[in-house]
């Protein structure tokens, strides 16, 4: 049985879905005024894998991921560029679409953006007002009233008390309480609006997802996540909203991935510590980055470097040796065997794809064991590990084609010079030229290419 650990309720519990077999879940998406960076990629590498493992257990699964497409840094962004917003997002938008891909994380079911669901925000912000959880201030914009919702803190565990004495407010704020937020901002010049009960403006950035996670999914769904630099205030503010405006449950299970550290400081902008995942894409193929993210529990902190990506990189080219030269046979899964019921109990526990991981590793030296004894079996084990390996989404490629795969960020031999090579060196070899045919050898290992002789046949990969 699947069980999940619930930020909500700080423990780990058998996931039980509130319709049978079928699982309704939110994840917060981009903020589109930028490129992906690495903290991102663990969020949409995280709850891609969340999604292939509910499905290959046999789940109905409906996922949503939005788009948020107004919002303060997006407008700044939009005037420091003297562009406006909407080719600014669509920009960043289709960048974050061939980010995904790279990784291979699949689409969501929906992608719903903050400006397609204004109609929605505003009959959500309708309710709060005529619940008394909202109030129109003398500036024009209407706050939530924190302090009329009573459970909240629930998913932080903060206190309202507490932070109200740490809140520092401006003498001209118009909010009545300094934990109130903005549900409505009114509109200012030069900036986009829509018109709305209390005038023009647009939304708050929590609100947004409040709307668009119940239209997509209902009032009450399973599964909400996000990173964890959202527990709060967004999910936090998130739950006030959605439970304030309909009286029912909001989640049932919150799931937060953990930050992404440089030298044990969380990656941010702010620090400039960051890494756009373009950047990486440009020295470390992206299966290394989903690898190097799936082999961390995603609930703990992943520390971010070159050395980790080296290792990364090492380690899958230690499996996709076990698939080299095995034929895919397009069997299906073996669920009775050992090693898928070893995995299937490591995904079970909170999506532990550390552990599930080292049971690839135990398949792929299988592999390499029977290889010499019983190659027909080799190949059928070996079968067995890109499929398990196919839930994670990795091990998909042609074997041949990761060895030979071509660094674009260097100016290293192409495929076709180190093969025109190895022709030049077989020909040295038939003529008994072994001083030349050395002489190749040593200059392709010194451009990091490795031959390997067998059996009268020369076969080559990139080191790693």
């Amino acid at each position: 049985m699947l069980t999940i650990y619930n930020t909500l309720t700080k423990d780990k519990a058998p996931f039980k879905p509130i319709e049978a077999n079928k699982v309704r879940m939110y994840v917060c998406g981009m903020t589109v005024y930028d490129y992906c960076h690495v903290g991102h990629a663990r969020v949409m590498v995280v709850f891609d894998m969340v999604a292939r493992w509910l499905r290959a257990s046999g789940y109905d699964v409906t996922y949503i991921r939005n788009i948020t497409d107004i919002d303060d840094k997006i407008i700044n962004r939009a005037n420091e560029n003297g562009e406006d917003i909407y080719s600014l997002t669509e920009r960043f938008i289709q960048a974050m679409y061939e980010d995904a891909d790279a990784l291979g994380v699949l689409r969501p079911d929906q992608e719903p953006r903050a400006t397609q669901y204004i109609d929605h925000i505003i009959d959500l912000i309708t309710r709060l007002m005529k619940r008394g959880y909202a109030y129109t201030a003398n500036n024009g914009d209407v706050y939530y009233a924190v302090g009329k919702f009573a459970e909240y803190g629930k998913l932080s565990g903060k206190r309202i008390e507490d932070l109200r004495a740490g809140e520092r407010v401006d003498i001209e704020e118009a909010k009545q309480d300094p934990l109130d937020f903005v549900l409505w901002k009114a509109a200012k010049p030069n900036e986009p609006s829509w018109a709305s009960p209390w005038g023009n403006g647009r939304p708050g950035w929590h609100i947004e997802c409040s709307a668009m996670s119940t239209h997509c999914l209902g009032n009450h769904f399973d599964i909400h996540g996000g990173g964890m630099d959202l527990q709060f205030p967004h999910h936090e503010n998130e739950i006030a909203q959605s439970e304030g405006a309909t009286g029912e449950q909001f989640v049932n299970v919150w799931m937060h991935n953990g930050f992404v550290r440089v030298n044990e400081e969380k990656m941010s902008k702010s620090l400039g510590n960051f890494f756009t995942l373009r950047d990486v894409l440009q020295k470390f193929p992206a299966e290394v980055i989903r690898y190097f993210i799936l082999n961390s529990h995603y609930r703990s902190p992943l520390n971010y470097g070159d050395q980790q990506l080296d290792a990364a990189q090492q380690a899958l080219t230690r499996l996709y040796t076990a698939l080299r030269g095995l034929e895919d046979t397009g069997a299906p899964l073996d669920k009775n065997s050992e090693f898928y019921q070893r995995f299937a109990t490591a995904m079970n526990d909170d999506f532990n794809t550390a552990e599930a991981i080292a049971v690839l590793f135990d398949l792929s030296r299988e592999v390499n064991r029977l290889r010499v004894d019983n190659s027909s079996q080799a190949v059928a084990v070996a079968q067995q590990l890109k499929l398990l390996g196919g839930i994670l989404g990795i091990l998909q490629a042609d074997p041949e084609a990761w060895f030979k795969r071509e660094n674009t960020s260097t100016n290293g031999l192409s495929n076709d010079a180190v093969e025109k090579l190895i022709a030049e060196r077989q020909a040295a070899r038939k003529a008994k030229n072994w001083a030349e045919s050395d002489r190749i050898r040593d200059m392709l290992k010194e451009q990091g290419i490795i031959l390997e002789d067998a059996a009268g046949v020369t076969t080559w990969r990139r080191g790693t």
